[in-house]
């Protein structure tokens, strides 16, 4: 079948294991771009021609993956078609139909290393957007624009051309010509809009939009969807959707039935756009297969009425879960398992981190004050009393299991078994080949021995604290937890401080002192080993997923350890240079953090499939998880705070379709053990003029896309041609629409008004930790921001690559956001450019994970005293990094724009005040990405370098 994709990498991570349509550098336009990595090729002649018969579901137990040799680094595989190949239970369990073969992947915008358009002109080494010497106000000394002439009077295009193309669908008439309006780039200053960028409006009829998932969950990079891959190539844009599958939903339709009705044929499941033929007939908008209605799903229970199938939940709500029935189980739900795995070496112990997680840990595990409506008791095998939930914030249940791991040179375990009067550790010194002393007293249950886990907790910052063992075992203590933890499957968590040095997995330092991640050592970008990659497999084929804490101040090798979460459906989260006295940021992000990640919803032994209308396919993934088969993941753990992303392509010509729909479906286990299914269905308008694709481009998916793709070519290739292709997707789309749209050439940058942010946000790109040129940031920072933008959903990915700047000096109640009776100021956006700042205001740039509050040196006596709490300017400290919440109204004001903006996002934002001369400053104009720093060019030298590229 041609709507289901294809994969090509072996997890969510770079390109040693991926070989989708990648970055291309500078280059000329001249030579045909070719797809980055291996080409695709089939090991097989032969096509299946009819979906697979027998059992719908196999219930064979979890084959483990371990028994499959790991495939080289470099090397590309696709699944052979051969006698011997077996079709994974995972895959049949979702409903998996066999693929069809798979087709060359076009080109896309991040392709071609072999091009080479000129280079950047050279720039001088002095960094020239500098505060005066004196004066209230602030002017930059980079090139000035001219000044602002008369728009372009460019013919509005396309809109006839997209009704034809949609059969006539009702369009948004007035949105669709402003996309199509022309914007001389050069020409506009203000471009940034002073409110947040909203998704664009699908063009469809109002009762097909009002039905659509929200692009909270699932955004397309072009929501006009080209006819033909031969007009995709025109438009030099990828097509990809960005998913955030399991995000956190106040209002979630949950259907409970013995029947989920799926098409016969694709799998998929029915949806809002669907097309009923008659009461006993619908028509799959997937593969259009005609399929019967069920008996049982012509009673509405929602109505209660019979005979009305198509207002039913399931035909009402894009996004839907489902009750799964028995045969979605391979075997029964597994419990909530939880083991924490804690670094004692003698650097760890250094840092205090082991006292401030194992407090989060017992403030999270204790039994709150309940409700006594809600509160009852029940009695363990043992005798003893216990409350029912919800009495602990660990997400689970009454089977929810709960273990201990430390370790240095050696690996120690605690028994924690009921009826002993405290914890027992267990030391294995065997490095080499560890085993399990006493498995079945390792991994308790959480209600049963809640007084010795919090004994152990309460402890064990002070049991290493003599300790003057300075090896770190980390490969062997994963071994180990594997071992203990497979049989059930669960989650991982690994607080890791330093280097692992000694056993299986051990590492040495790639990065030299003070050199950073220079040219030099920027291949360190691969993993040194394939270990924890290998084990990673292992986790994933047993429901195991690896979570990783990296708290340490020295190089980590987060290449390396990295892999241990990205391809078990991890996460990762890196606390550079954590110190419990030294670094009180830090600690606070910690404990924030930490909480988050204990108390959030967890889905456990998961797998997600995404579907396309016919005539599309998907070709490579991005996130961290494990491609099990061509078109499903693996997420041993899914998490509501992980985003994904697909690159699609035009397999065939959609010239009979009207409109495409794209639908993800997530089975997991609850942790209340319950098998459920998480649907989210996506309707897009089908376009013939190129004009349309552009007036329906989504430049933040856009950008979120190429911006994943980019990190992939990093790791492949090199920085460099990364950077390049970054540029080289600018310059390729608006070449295209100045070459093959514009019906009037004029004098300029000019692009579509839908485009309009796309060079700013590629130069924010090059100026992101993860592709920035110079020494500035340590491999270990560069390859943090890499994962991020891997695995953030897009709302918070754009918040790091282009942060948002506010003055907030002057805050009022004026358009303020009401929420539970309380008003939230709502500052306008600022251009990120020094000529916004002024030395008599205070301004907040919010880069996400964190914020800095920018004081002039003569900034309003009023904001010192009532906002900060000091008496003037030379009161402030040098590292304030807490405002206080005074009794002022202008302090209300501040505090609540704080929190609300923190209270919107899984991570903690930490607040960071910045005097003049604070050592934070330049990591302030390092955001300032329309002004040039030492190394990038500001945004108007980018632009008059795209508008070179694209005359030529």
């Amino acid at each position: 079948m041609s709507n289901a994709g294809y994969n090509s990498q072996n997890g969510g991570s770079g390109p040693p294991y991926s070989n989708g349509p990648a970055p291309s550098p500078i280059g000329q336009s001249q030579p045909p771009r070719q797809p980055l990595g291996l080409p695709l090729t089939l090991s097989c002649s032969t096509r299946p021609t009819a979906p697979p018969t027998g059992p719908p579901f196999n219930t064979a137990p979890i084959p483990p993956l371990a028994s499959a040799p790991p495939r080289p680094v470099g090397v590309f595989q696709l699944p052979t078609c051969d006698s011997t190949s077996v079709q994974n239970s995972h895959d049949t369990i979702e409903g998996g139909e066999f693929m069809g073969m798979v087709q060359p992947v076009q080109p896309t915008p991040l392709q071609n290393p072999k091009i080479s358009r000129n280079a950047y002109p050279p720039l001088p080494t002095v960094y020239q957007n500098v505060f005066p010497a004196s004066g209230p106000g602030l002017t930059p000394t980079s090139q000035q624009y001219p000044n602002r002439q008369q728009p372009l009077s460019q013919p509005n295009v396309g809109v006839n051309n997209l009704v034809s193309s949609v059969g006539g669908l009702s369009i948004h008439q007035a949105q669709q010509l402003d996309e199509l309006r022309t914007v001389n780039l050069l020409q506009e200053r203000n471009i940034l809009p002073p409110t947040s960028l909203k998704a664009p409006t699908p063009c469809l009829q109002e009762e097909i939009q009002r039905l659509n998932c929200s692009p909270d969950l699932v955004r397309c990079t072009l929501t006009n969807i080209p006819q033909t891959q031969a007009l995709l190539n025109k438009a030099k844009l990828p097509l990809g959707l960005l998913l955030h599958p399991f995000k956190d939903l106040s209002q979630l339709p949950v259907v409970t039935s013995s029947t989920i009705v799926r098409c016969r044929s694709c799998r998929t499941y029915i949806n809002p756009f669907v097309s009923f033929l008659d009461q006993r007939r619908w028509k799959c908008n997937l593969c259009y297969r005609v399929n019967d209605v069920p008996e049982e799903f012509m009673y509405n229970p929602v109505t209660r009425v019979y005979g009305e199938p198509h207002k039913r939940p399931e035909v009402q709500n894009a996004t839907i879960e489902f009750m799964a029935p028995s045969e979605y189980m391979l075997r029964p739900p597994q419990p909530p398992v939880y083991l924490f795995m804690f670094d004692v070496s003698h650097n760890a112990i250094e840092t205090g981190y082991l006292k401030t997680v194992c407090q989060t840990l017992l403030d999270n595990l204790e039994w709150p004050l309940l409700n006594p409506v809600s509160e009852f008791t029940m009695t363990t095998s043992s005798g003893r009393e216990f409350h029912s939930l919800p009495l602990i914030q660990l997400p689970g249940n009454t089977r929810t299991k709960i273990g201990f791991v430390t370790y240095d040179s050696t690996i120690h375990f605690y028994s924690l078994q009921e009826g002993l009067s405290q914890p027992q550790m267990l030391v294995v010194s065997d490095i080499d080949d560890v085993f399990i002393p006493m498995p079945e007293n390792l991994l308790v249950n959480l209600n049963d021995c809640k007084e010795l886990v919090q004994d152990l907790l309460k402890n064990l910052p002070q049991m290493f604290t003599k300790s003057s063992e300075t090896q770190s075992a980390l490969g062997p203590a994963l071994q180990a937890a594997y071992k203990l933890i497979s049989p059930t499957g669960g989650r991982i968590s690994v607080f890791q401080t330093q280097l692992p040095t000694v056993g299986a997995g051990a590492l040495k330092t790639r990065e030299e002192p003070n050199h950073k991640s220079s040219a030099k050592e920027i291949h360190n970008l691969t993993p040194a080993t394939d270990f924890y990659k290998k084990l990673a497999l292992d986790c994933s084929g047993q429901q195991v997923a690896v979570d990783l804490f990296l708290l340490s101040g020295r190089y980590s090798d987060l290449a390396s350890l990295g892999c241990i979460s990205r391809y078990s459906a991890g996460s990762i989260y890196y606390y550079h240079a954590y110190h419990l006295q030294h670094n009180p940021v830090q600690v606070e992000k910690l404990q924030k953090e930490l909480k988050r990640y204990l108390t959030r919803k967890i889905g456990f032994e998961a797998v997600m499939r995404i579907r396309c209308t016919k005539g599309l396919s998907i070709h490579t993934f991005h996130g961290n998880f494990f491609v099990r088969s061509t078109d499903l993941l693996s997420l041993p753990n899914v998490n509501p705070d992980a985003g994904y992303a697909v690159q699609m392509s035009v397999e065939e010509n959609l010239t009979d379709a009207t409109v495409v729909s794209f639908q993800s479906a997530l089975l997991y286990t609850s942790s209340k053990g319950e098998r459920r299914i998480r649907v989210h269905t996506l309707c897009l308008p089908v376009v013939s003029a190129l004009s349309d694709v552009y007036a329906g481009a989504d430049v933040q998916a856009v950008i979120g896309l190429l911006a994943s793709m980019a990190v992939d070519r990093s790791i492949s290739s090199s920085l460099s041609d990364a950077r390049d292709a970054l540029v080289n997707a600018a310059i390729d789309s608006l070449s295209a629409y100045r070459t093959s749209v514009l019906t009037v050439q004029q004098p300029g940058l000019l692009a579509p008004n839908s485009l309009r942010l796309f060079p700013m946000f590629v130069l924010a790109l090059l100026k992101q930790k993860a592709f920035q040129k110079g020494t500035n940031a340590s491999l270990d920072d560069r390859i943090f921001s890499m994962c991020q933008i891997k695995n953030q959903p897009l709302i918070y990915l754009m918040l790091m690559i282009h942060p948002n700047l506010y003055r907030v000096d002057n805050l009022s109640d004026e358009g303020a956001l009401i929420i539970n009776d309380k008003a939230i100021p709502q500052p306008p956006i600022f251009q990120l450019s020094v000529e916004k700042l002024s030395r008599d205001g205070a301004f907040l740039m919010d880069a996400g994970t964190i914020m800095l509050l920018w004081l002039g040196r003569y900034c309003g006596q009023n904001f010192l005293t009532q906002v900060l709490g000091v008496a003037n300017y030379s009161a402030l400290s040098k590292d304030m990094t807490q405002v206080p919440e005074l009794d002022t109204a202008e302090s209300t004001r501040f505090i609540a724009f704080i929190t609300w903006l923190r209270e919107q996002r899984p991570f903690f934002s930490t607040l960071h005040v910045i005097r003049e001369e604070s050592p934070l400053k330049s990591t302030f104009l390092q955001n300032l990405i329309e002004d040039r720093t030492e190394s990038a060019l500001s945004y108007y030298e980018f632009l008059l370098h795209l508008q070179q590229q694209v005359n030529k």
